[in-house]
């Protein structure tokens, strides 16, 4: 069959359960919830902590239909205008319908979204939203709600719901597991002790996040490094529509004296630039000034862009958002962990513009999937940020993402309720041709790669040298962290970049310095797989149905 696999030891050790979950963000734990409380025999691995995910550090809110100003035509018609004509409409129309219920119910398990004066909701106005329908949690701690609420209704630590749910953490997804009719039937991993193991599973669900630690500034947490693209590919599954990768406009620059290993990238959330912030450079001239009538509040790929190319002219590193005028209580009422996180790495907003530059922030890409995370490899499933169902186009619309993964989650895990108890027990899995793999040194040439070339603008002989310096970069004698983190990395780049290449136009978050306009042929998803020799294949295809082509 094809595919390949990430050679290994023997596993040390082995485990079966009905589904196997990796991943704990929205998407992952609001499956677990939904599976665990139907009785299903589930096994969770985060290569991290429960809390190192994504949605734990999502600033902005979730976008649902909630006023009767509102109507779920204008929020898909939002949707497929952000999506610059490669929305799934049916999928969009999907995530809209059932976004409201999705946020219910997360509230039924106990999230807090903040309230005005009267005690309702107090809904927001964000970038490409026509209506207010954007729910937050602590102001700027919207993802760190539903983090919180979702790993509280997990099952205690006692009691028959616990017996039907193992918490793996500091554990590894190294690849899915196939039996001989190709389908899935478990994940090989790596413990915290380095221990190879199988956990044997009738379905496998992939929530992993996304990719932004390819590059060396990113929004994203240090597990972002693309380890269930890479491995669902492996597996072969199909990859859509890699190189749309959503550059936030607005990450804080941390000035070399408190740079420290690791640290994570702190995003300056685009409301900040909502309430009146403004970029400048170093010499004090306005950035986005005659680049977009809105200005300094343009779709996050256009003020991306022209940082990008104003940095580029200028020679400087970064830029400058200056959020002076609005004083100690506003930072403190409305923004409160964004300016704690400034002023921990030597920055105080409220009196001093805080320095700032593009960084990746969302795939917009992923493991082509249904809405209940169905993929291409049965028994697998993909959900979240690692999955791309057609509902976030070549550009994402703000506040969309978490909300799609509750839906995904939910969804996913409703359906495999319904149809594990009839499947039979996984089959053996079998071996697949083994996979290179690349020194661990190779990351940091990676991430250098990525920014120089594979950033918010990008030209053909970038990403031509980008690709030879990625399939050139050292292999490695066996497997161990490092390594598999730079082989899942180059795997991801690959992608990224060969569907960057292949895109001759730019459109949405994909921007070519070279070839600046949107072109109508161009209307198509590049997917990706392995063909029978193990090497990438490729085709075009067109989106189901969207009916706007947004200018």
């Amino acid at each position: 069959m094809r595919g390949t696999q990430i050679p290994t030891r023997p596993a040390s050790w082995e485990h079966d359960c009905d589904v196997v979950v990796v991943g704990t963000g929205a998407a992952g734990l609001s499956a677990v919830v939904t599976l665990v409380a139907a009785g299903v025999d589930v096994a969770l691995v985060t290569r991290g902590e429960i809390t190192d995910s994504s949605t734990d550090w999502a600033q902005g809110g979730l976008a649902a239909v909630w006023s009767p100003g509102d109507s779920v035509d204008l929020h898909l018609s939002d949707t497929l205008v952000a999506g610059a004509g490669l929305c799934d409409e049916d999928a969009v129309a999907d995530l809209v319908a059932h976004a409201p219920g999705a946020l219910e119910r997360l509230i039924r398990l106990g999230a807090h979204f903040d309230t005005d004066s009267e005690g309702r909701i107090d809904l927001h106005l964000e970038g490409g939203h026509h209506a207010r329908r954007i729910l937050h949690a602590g102001g700027d701690q919207s993802g760190h709600e539903v983090e919180r609420t979702l790993t509280e209704s997990l099952p205690g630590p006692t009691g028959a719901a616990r017996e039907r749910l193992r918490v793996l953490t500091g554990t590894r997804l190294v690849d899915v597991l196939t039996d001989a009719d190709g389908r899935a039937c478990g994940v090989s991993v790596l413990d915290g002790d380095g221990e190879p193991g199988r956990i044997r599973a009738r379905s496998v669900v992939l929530a992993t996040g996304g990719i932004g630690q390819l590059w060396p500034t990113t929004t994203n947490p240090e597990v972002s490094t693309g380890d269930g693209l890479a491995a669902a590919l492996r597996a072969g599954a199909t990859v859509r529509d890699a190189e749309f990768m959503q550059f936030h406009p607005t990450i804080l620059v941390v000035p070399p004296d408190n740079r420290v290993p690791g640290d994570r990238g702190v995003l300056i959330s685009e409301a900040v630039r909502g309430e009146g912030a403004f970029l400048v450079d170093h010499r004090g001239r306005r950035v986005m000034a005659g680049v977009h009538p809105l200005t300094d509040l343009a779709p996050r790929d256009v003020v991306s862009a022209a940082e990008q190319a104003h940095m580029a002219a200028t020679g400087e590193d970064h830029l400058l958002l200056d959020a002076t005028p609005f004083g100690a209580k506003r930072w403190e009422t409305s923004f409160p962990s964004i300016l704690q996180m400034c002023r921990q790495r030597g920055i105080d907003p409220v009196t001093e513009p805080i320095p700032v530059r593009p960084g990746a922030h969302y795939h917009c890409g992923g493991v082509e999937a249904s809405m209940s995370g169905i993929t291409s490899v049965p028994g697998l499933r993909v959900v979240g940020e690692a999955a791309c169902t057609g509902v976030q186009g070549a550009n994402r619309l703000a506040s969309n993402s978490l909300t799609e993964a509750l839906v995904m989650g939910e969804r996913a895990a409703g359906e495999l309720v319904n149809e594990i108890r009839s499947q039979p027990r996984p089959g053996s899995a079998v071996d697949r041709a083994a996979a290179g793999l690349v020194a661990g040194s190779g990351l940091a040439e990676i991430r250098r790669m990525m920014a120089r070339h594979v950033s918010v603008l990008r030209d053909a002989a970038g990403l031509r040298e980008a690709l030879t310096v990625i399939s050139g970069l050292p292999g490695a004698p066996e497997l161990d962290d490092a390594v598999l983190t730079a082989t899942n990395a180059a795997t991801a780049a690959t992608l990224v970049t060969t569907a960057a290449a292949r895109r001759t136009e730019s459109r949405g978050c994909h921007r070519r310095s070279d070839i600046t306009d949107r072109r109508p042929g161009w209307r198509l998803h590049i997917d990706q797989w392995l063909g029978e020799d193990g090497r990438p294949a490729q085709a075009l295809t067109e989106p189901i149905r969207d009916h706007q082509e947004a200018a």
